[in-house]
């Protein structure tokens, strides 16, 4: 996969599951849980009713996990049935991808964690922008990519981060009203 579509991959990630950052990598050594847990009769019904598939081993589950189910469960009950069919395509996909494109997924998270903020505005705006673009013009912007040697991306990435984040395009005020000669 080319950078552009994996930044768009990690896009989804982020949109859909903030947990799956949480979830935890095989390869890596868990760090202690200082997570307090939740109880299951600790949660509304409606987290209860999202999560009762989980009941019978939720009392098993590290409590840093109960916390991000409960925050989840919280989440798809304030979604509208559009969000959750979306959300639930990303978990498809989420599920489909091997385990070191999800590694990588989950590293570019972290990664994006840790930038300064005035770093994940620009990226925020960025995807914004290309949300906005039709199909053509995001395929011929993947296609341009996908031209590029790896120090033409890397300069490209350099000179958008000294740019500034692009404000949305705003309509002019409308002009005052016409002044009648007086007389």
């Amino acid at each position: 996969m080319n950078r552009l579509t994996w930044i768009l991959a990690a896009w989804l990630v982020l949109a859909m599951a903030p947990g799956l950052a949480q979830a935890q990598d095989p390869a890596r050594p868990a760090a202690p849980d200082t997570t307090p847990g939740i109880a299951w009769d600790q949660l509304d019904a409606e987290q209860q009713r999202i999560l009762a598939g989980q009941r019978a081993a939720w009392d098993s589950l590290p409590p840093g996990r109960q916390q991000a189910m409960a925050q989840g469960a919280g989440r798809w009950a304030s979604m509208t049935p559009e969000q959750r069919a979306k959300a639930e395509e990303r978990w498809r996909k989420w599920r489909t991808l091997p385990p070191d494109e999800r590694a990588k997924l989950r590293e570019r998270w972290r990664r994006y964690h840790q930038l300064p903020p005035e770093q994940k505005e620009l990226l925020r705006d960025d995807f914004r922008r290309y949300q906005q673009l039709s199909e053509e013009q995001r395929e011929r912007l993947r296609e341009r990519w996908r031209q590029m040697t790896p120090e033409e991306r890397q300069r490209a990435v350099e000179r958008r981060q000294q740019r500034p984040a692009q404000q949305p395009m705003q309509r002019p005020a409308p002009a005052p009203p016409a002044r009648r000669p007086a007389g």
